[in-house]
């Protein structure tokens, strides 16, 4: 007797740019996987929230928005900016917008030499495999702070970073439980404690409290300026990696770059307590400059939704679009960024066939 197939609903907000022909790419691979494989449904529904939006309506997204992004399981994410709007207008009045209500306090970025690139270093002998974890609800980027004496020479402007017992200790734990789930049981916990002597001291001493909690993992702590050091000159010693907001933004695009190319890095907002949907997006931004060439990779967000699976509870469908993807970019069919002649729709295109041939699953009850 066949077992029911979960059905996942899922919002797909494309937002800026190449954020359309990326999240519209996903999808029909998405698509195509569950068709072929039959032990899952999913459903996308695009909500049209982004700069156009904003320019219509005067806001980024619709009110009540948390209501309708929670009547989801999760969310698949383009990208946000526009040459028209200042960018702290658009990530305030949409990305932003949602991580910090949702609480989506933990940003995911795994990182490593993707089959069909090539890692500029050197001494990346056997490629780059890290997971770096980033404070996404706090830190440098809680908005707090104000401007006054606004146009006057004494006009002055503070930013103002929080960092809170509460904030560090999940985000030490989830990085601790990453760390643990890898083959190498290692985490660096990133920090900038001998300048900044009051918040990232209150994370150092929270990071050694949860360590005691973890005694399998093996940890070290570095400041956030030599680890760029260790990342180019000894990239092996590196494997899970947990820093603040701002300084694991940086270094997330850094250790993108590092591994190949930004065009095929992925990331997860998510809420491990699981009681908001968690959102997954490529990490590339809306890249105005190749809006419309149809030349946009669309592999990080194939795998962001690939991550978007695994956290749904589809860990073998996942393994099998990666592995697809990976099929195709190994035989070097990719979009400029990588060195390849394919566009947009071809990369689609082949990766869709790969899955074809795969067999389907039935699940038996």
């Amino acid at each position: 007797m066949s077992a029911e197939k979960p059905t996942y609903r899922i919002a797909s907000i494309p937002g800026d740019g190449i954020g359309e022909e990326v999240v519209k790419a996903a999808i029909e691979v998405v698509n195509k996987l569950a068709q072929k494989l039959n032990t899952f449904n999913i459903e996308f529904t695009h909500l049209p929230w982004g700069t156009d939006y904003y320019k219509q309506h005067g806001r980024y997204m619709s009110e009540g928005y948390l209501e309708t992004v929670r009547k989801f399981d999760a969310g698949l994410f383009g990208s946000v900016g526009h040459p028209d709007v200042p960018d702290h207008v658009s990530l305030w009045g949409l990305l932003l917008a949602l991580r910090s209500p949702l609480q989506l306090y933990a940003n995911v970025r795994p990182v490593r030499t993707f089959p069909g690139t090539k890692s500029p270093l050197n001494t990346a002998v056997d490629g780059i495999d890290w997971v770096l974890v980033r404070e996404n609800s706090e830190g440098e980027y809680c908005g707090q702070g104000g401007r006054s004496h606004v146009g006057q020479p004494w006009e002055a402007a503070t930013e103002v970073a929080m960092f809170t017992r509460v904030g560090i200790e999940r985000i030490m734990r989830f990085a601790f439980e990453t760390a643990r789930s890898r083959p190498r049981h290692h985490l660096t916990v990133v920090t900038k404690s001998n300048a900044m002597r009051h918040g990232m001291v209150l994370w150092d001493e929270v990071a050694t409290e949860v360590a005691n909690d973890f005694p399998d993992v093996t940890w070290d702590k570095m400041l956030v300026d030599a680890i760029t050091i260790r990342m180019v000159m000894k990239p092996q010693s590196l494997d899970t990696i947990v820093g603040t907001n701002l300084h694991m933004d940086i270094l997330s695009d850094l250790a993108a770059g590092l591994a190949g190319s930004i065009g095929v890095a992925p990331s997860s907002n998510l809420d491990p307590t699981r009681k908001n949907p968690s959102l997954f997006e490529p990490v590339h931004g809306s890249a105005f400059d190749i809006m419309g060439k149809g030349v946009a990779n669309p592999v990080a967000t194939f795998w962001s939704a690939a991550e978007m699976l695994t956290w749904l509870g589809e860990r073998d469908a996942a393994k099998k679009l990666m592995e697809c993807v990976e099929k195709v970019c190994a035989a070097g069919i990719v979009t400029p960024d990588l060195g390849g002649t394919s566009d947009t729709q071809g990369v689609v295109d082949a990766v869709c066939k790969e899955i074809e041939q795969l067999s389907p699953l039935v699940v038996v009850g």
